[in-house]
């Protein structure tokens, strides 16, 4: 890495020779501007406007341009004589903990390399220091002509420094912030985690520029003579109308593409039946009513009762009067099926027993009467 500037770190008493150096570069891939009709490279000359004469660089020099339009020269030897102790030094001025430095303030970053042996020892004190502590050193430098405010830290074991912007010029957030109106629902949160946690983290080493590496395959199947590249199938993004359901289909998503299939990833949640479901109609038919335990007993014992003296009255009065068989027989047929009615419905439903019952009180009233009416014949 080549030098960009030589001076030293003013670390209290302690000075150390170090060298700066980009500790960025930039892979973007630039262009040439051409003219369409003849390929030829479009070039920008530096013109005097009074004179209409390109100039050279060595006659080019600075200048302040005041609102009314005057210029008012300023030369290299006006900017050196300036009172500027940070002119060739690094002065640390506060050491804080590095949450203290807002990542907006952060600018291009630099090594700070030790100049020479006697330089070597301090340098790895300062390095060290700031490993221990925890914490980050802010100082000043000046660099191309203005001051600057830094911030040191180390970087496996080096010693790196940001440029940061100087508090004035970070703008505030008034205008940019959302209105206050906009409220979030917990359950939208609770989705907003479950999306953040199956993302999960990224190693940031295996990140990389696609846009450049498509620029580089175009490049290169021009210089061969081959088509360009198809490009991708855009994908359809669609408007968002439904904030859960989006996050609901890209929490969905994301499991797929990690491999997951979403079970045993959340607790299961049961969900009710309609009210028009067989299966909420069956269990409201088989329910019991709430009535009272004893009063559903004696109800039952009586049915059985009925059924009971219904099927005696029945044999008797066929053994009795031979001449009434076919309509005894008649009678006791429609009691059977009516009391296999019922019981048929009473495995569905109390309404069905209920009716059975009565309809089997009925039988053995009219089978009652028709054998008094027989036995009062027979004796006459």
């Amino acid at each position: 890495m080549r030098s960009i500037w030589n001076g030293a770190i003013s670390f209290g008493l302690v000075s150390i020779p170090i060298k700066l150096m980009n500790a960025t570069e930039s892979h973007s891939i630039s262009f040439r501007q051409i003219h369409l009709d003849d390929g030829g490279r479009i070039r920008y000359r530096k013109v005097c406007e009074l004179e209409d004469t390109e100039v050279e660089s060595s006659e080019i020099g600075k200048a302040y341009e005041e609102a009314d339009g005057t210029l008012i020269p300023i030369t290299d030897e006006d900017l050196a004589a300036l009172p500027l102790p940070t002119a060739r030094t690094i002065e640390i001025v506060a050491f804080v903990p590095a949450d203290r430095i807002d990542p907006l303030q952060m600018d291009t970053a630099y090594y700070l390399s030790a100049n020479g042996v006697p330089a070597t020892k301090p340098y790895v004190l300062l390095r060290e220091a700031l490993k221990r502590s925890k914490k980050v050193a802010v100082a000043k430098f000046a660099l191309r002509g203005r001051e600057r405010l830094g911030m040191l830290r180390v970087v496996d074991d080096v010693i790196a420094m940001h440029g940061l912007l100087w508090p004035d010029e970070i703008r505030a957030t008034d205008d940019v912030a959302p209105d206050d109106g906009v409220t979030v629902r917990d359950k939208e949160l609770d989705l907003a985690d479950a999306l953040m946690d199956t993302l999960g983290g990224v190693d940031l080493d295996t990140l990389h520029d696609d846009y450049r590496e498509a620029v580089e395959e175009l490049i290169t199947a021009k210089a061969e003579g081959h088509e360009a590249p198809a490009a991708p199938a855009e994908k359809d993004g669609g408007k968002v109308l439904d904030l859960m359901a989006a996050l609901e289909k890209s929490v969905s998503a994301a499991k797929q593409s990690r491999g997951a299939d979403g079970e045993g990833d959340g607790d299961a949640e049961v969900h009710p039946l309609p009210a028009g479901r067989s299966g909420s109609r069956r269990s409201a038919r088989t329910a019991p009513k709430e009535v009272g335990g004893k009063k559903s007993t004696s109800t039952a014992k009586k049915t059985t009762a009925k059924k009971t003296a219904a099927k005696t009255a029945a044999k008797t009065a066929t053994k009795k009067i031979p001449a009434r068989k076919s309509t005894t027989k008649t009678t006791s047929k429609t009691a059977a099926k009516t009391s296999t009615g019922s019981s048929a419905k009473s495995s569905g439903s109390s309404t069905g027993s209920r009716t059975a019952a009565k309809k089997t009180a009925a039988a053995k009233k009219t089978s009652a009467k028709k054998t008094t009416a027989a036995r009062k014949k027979a004796s006459a």
